[in-house]
């Protein structure tokens, strides 16, 4: 049964700790990307180090994720230093999984005509590659955006500071507390399912030509 007297109590809470969980998972998202983008770029045109960093980010996401945060904490205390560094980490492999899969994706006649327009590496990176990337790198948006408010959850261990909705969830599971459970579980599902439906508005809008047919090899890739 649900404690509604409870939740009506904890209503003003609530509304802080989605905004506490959206903020956390939205500067992941941003660091995940940024640093991503960064490697991709890098590891492009040179395939041992592409599979060397593809491989390291791979290692990275199989760590369990409650047990990285518990490693962190006697190194970076309870600070937002330690809430965020798991997240970023867990945003790279799918970050540099669909970045890599859209440049890659980008055919070979686009890219000669480019530089038979004289453009040079970096112009035609900007302006042809990333562009006819776009589909593909905004499907990894979505996918490190919705994984990443799932993971927020378990920053819960990390008490009131930084554990966003997942700070109900870990509460609800010591005073064995079914409501306060639910009152950080329904939010953070349903957060995620609106951020999905606002990236895929986004997505159509930059790239409608991607809304009638995506071809294979520009579908989002699998973080598996």
């Amino acid at each position: 049964m649900i404690d509604w007297a409870w939740v009506g109590d904890h209503l003003d809470d609530l509304a802080w700790r989605i905004l506490q969980h959206f903020t956390l998972a939205a500067i992941a998202v941003g660091l995940g990307f940024a640093v991503s983008l960064a490697l991709s770029i890098w590891v492009l045109r040179r395939p041992r180090l592409r599979a060397a960093v593809v491989t390291a980010s791979g290692v990275l996401y199989t760590i369990p994720s409650l047990a990285l945060f518990a490693a962190l904490v006697p190194v970076t205390g309870l600070s937002l230093v330690t809430a965020e560094v798991p997240l970023v980490l867990y945003t790279l492999l799918i970050f540099m999984r669909n970045i890599l899969a859209g440049l890659d994706a980008v055919p070979p006649d686009v890219l000669e005509a480019a530089d038979a327009m004289g453009y040079s590496s970096g112009t035609r990176l900007a302006l042809v590659e990333l562009p006819l990337a776009l589909p593909l790198v905004i499907g990894g948006i979505r996918l490190a955006s919705v994984s990443t408010i799932g993971l927020v959850t378990v920053s819960g261990i990390l008490g009131d500071r930084f554990g966003g909705l997942g700070f109900f969830i870990f509460e609800g599971y010591r005073h064995t507390f079914m409501t306060e459970i639910l009152f950080g579980a329904l939010p953070s599902i349903a957060l995620a399912i609106a951020v999905d439906v606002a990236l895929v508005a986004v997505q159509r809008r930059l790239t409608p030509w991607a809304a009638q047919q995506v071809p294979e090899g520009m579908r989002p890739a699998a973080a598996s």
